[in-house]
C-alpha cells in the first residue's frame, strides 16, 4: 500500500470562494463552518465566500478562514475515500490544521486559537514597521548571508520561509528588508518580490505575539496524535509534550519547508496531498523533490482525482 502524506496551506493561499464547493455539496463541510462560526462569534463563512478580499487578507481573519476551509476539505475527503496518511505537515498556519487532523487539537478550540494568534501578530507590529519579500534564485546560504549584512542598528531581517532551494522569503524591519533586497539583487537574485502581507511573520518582530500566544497555548489540553506531525521549527516528528513550545517558537523561527518535504520523503512517502485552498505547496514539492507526486484537494471536483491518484500504479 502506498505511503502518503497530507500537507496543509498557510496564509497567502486565502481567496474569495474557498471552501464553497465543499459547503454546497457536503453536510460535513457545512457543519465545519457552523462550528467555526459558533466558536468565533462571527460569520467566517460569509467572509470566505463573499469577501471583501482586503478583509479576508487581514491576518486575524485569514487564519481561521484558511483553517476552516482546509478542515472542510479534509472532512469531505474522509467522507468519500479511505485515504489514510502516514504523516502530516502544514506550512505555518497550516501546522494547526495538521494538529487538528492528527487529533491533538479540537477544531472548535483551534479556530478560536488561530483567530487570537492572528490578532496577536497583527497588533504586535504597527503598520509599515515590518515587511516581507520573496527572494528567487539564491541559495539558502546566500540568503542567510544577505540578511546578516542587511541587519543593522535600524532593524533586522531574517529568512522566514525556506520554501524551496531557490525561493526564500525574508522578513523583518522595513528598512532592513529593503536593504536586503538590494544586496540580494547585487548577488545575482533573479527576482525580489515584495509580499502583500500585513505582518512580518517568522521574525524577531513577532516576539510579543509569541509571548501572548504561549499564554493561550498553555490553557489548552493537547491530546495524543493518531498520525505524526512534522513541525516547521525542527522539520521532524514532535512528541505531544513539545507541541506548545514548538508552536510558540514557530512565530519567531523560519518555516523549514524544504527540510520538511525531505523528511517526509525519507519516511518512504512519494505521494503528497495538499488539502485546502490553492496549489502553492504542490508547486513547492516539485521544486524540492522532483520524484515526489503532489496532488491537490482544493475543490469538490478534486476528490475523484485524489481517488484516481491513490489507485494509480
Amino acid at each position: 500500500m502506498k505511503k502518503i502524506a497530507f500537507v496543509f496551506p498557510g496564509q497567502g493561499s486565502q481567496c474569495i470562494g474557498m471552501g464553497k464547493s465543499f459547503y454546497d455539496r457536503s453536510k460535513a463541510a457545512r457543519l465545519a463552518y457552523e462550528e467555526a462560526n459558533d466558536s468565533l462569534g462571527y460569520d467566517i463563512r460569509r467572509l470566505s465566500f463573499a469577501g471583501p478580499q482586503e478583509e479576508l487578507d487581514r491576518t486575524e481573519y485569514a487564519q481561521p478562514a484558511l483553517l476552516t476551509a482546509s478542515i472542510a476539505a479534509m472532512r469531505v475527503l474522509r467522507e468519500n475515500t479511505d485515504i489514510r496518511p502516514s504523516c502530516l505537515a502544514g506550512h505555518s498556519l497550516g501546522e494547526y490544521t495538521a494538529l487538528v487532523v492528527s487529533g491533538a487539537l479540537a477544531f472548535g478550540e483551534t479556530v478560536k486559537l488561530v483567530n487570537q494568534r492572528g490578532k496577536f501578530m497583527q497588533e504586535s507590529v504597527p503598520e509599515g514597521v515590518g515587511k516581507m519579500c520573496a527572494v528567487l534564485g539564491l541559495s539558502v546560504d546566500d540568503v542567510f548571508e544577505v540578511c546578516r549584512r542587511a541587519s543593522g542598528d535600524d532593524g533586522v531581517v531574517v529568512p522566514a520561509n525556506i520554501n524551496s532551494p531557490e525561493q526564500i522569503v525574508i522578513s523583518g524591519h522595513s528598512a532592513a528588508v529593503e536593504r536586503a533586497a538590494l544586496i540580494a539583487k547585487e548577488r545575482g537574485a533573479k527576482r525580489v518580490i515584495p509580499l502583500q502581507v500585513s505582518v512580518p511573520s517568522h521574525s524577531p518582530l513577532m516576539a510579543r505575539a509569541a509571548e501572548l500566544l504561549r499564554t493561550e497555548l498553555y490553557k489548552i489540553a493537547f491530546k495524543s496524535m493518531s498520525v505524526p506531525v512534522i513541525t516547521n521549527v525542527e522539520a521532524s516528528e514532535a512528541a505531544p509534550s513539545r507541541l506548545k513550545e514548538l508552536l510558540t517558537l514557530q512565530l519567531t523561527s523560519p518555516v523549514r519547508w524544504v527540510d520538511t518535504i525531505r523528511s517526509i520523503k525519507t519516511g518512504g512517502v512519494r505521494d503528497i496531498f495538499e488539502i485546502g485552498p490553492g496549489k502553492v505547496l504542490s508547486g513547492l514539492t516539485k521544486r524540492i523533490e522532483k520524484e515526489m507526486n503532489p496532488h491537490n484537494v482544493s475543490e469538490m471536483c478534486d476528490i475523484e482525482k485524489a481517488m484516481g491518484a491513490l489507485n494509480a500504479p
